[in-house]
């Protein structure tokens, strides 16, 4: 039977959780999952965990932080002053903000503390500082 390898487009099924249990995602509702092995559209150590699986296979994979969204940097957490949002716009924990980069580039961040002369926000991913667990069933490989 084929296994998966670098290179092949896959469709798998998936559910990813927490250290916790809770489930952070999954294609249980939807249609699986299409990507390309060493592409670059998953995270590494998903990319890892498919390769050499077979049709229909199923396996769970725990992903330890530097093979899914690396380390939380605490370089990537800053306050803004208050001033510097809408006096109008409503702000709260947890909500994500679309903000423009120096350099040009968007980032979404995460509204994370707020202080009464300043906001801060956390640039991090949401998993960033995460070990994920999947389990993942193999498809089909394309």
């Amino acid at each position: 039977m084929a296994q998966a390898k670098t290179g092949d487009k896959v469709k798998i099924h998936y559910t990813g959780t927490l250290s916790d249990g809770s489930v952070f995602d999954t294609s249980a509702d939807r249609d699986p999952l299409e990507f390309t092995l060493g592409g670059g559209q998953v995270i590494p150590g998903f990319d890892t965990a498919v390769i050499d699986m077979a049709p229909g296979e199923v396996k769970v994979q725990v992903i330890p932080v530097e093979e899914a969204y690396g380390p939380h940097s605490v370089e990537l957490v800053t306050d803004v002053q208050r001033d510097r949002f809408p006096p109008d716009m409503e702000l709260e924990i947890g909500q994500q903000l679309q903000v423009g980069l120096a350099d040009g580039q968007q980032a979404i961040v995460m509204i994370v503390d707020l202080k009464e002369d300043a906001v801060t926000l956390d640039a991090n991913h949401p998993l960033a500082g995460q070990e994920l667990t999947f389990e993942i069933e193999l498809v089909e490989i394309l």
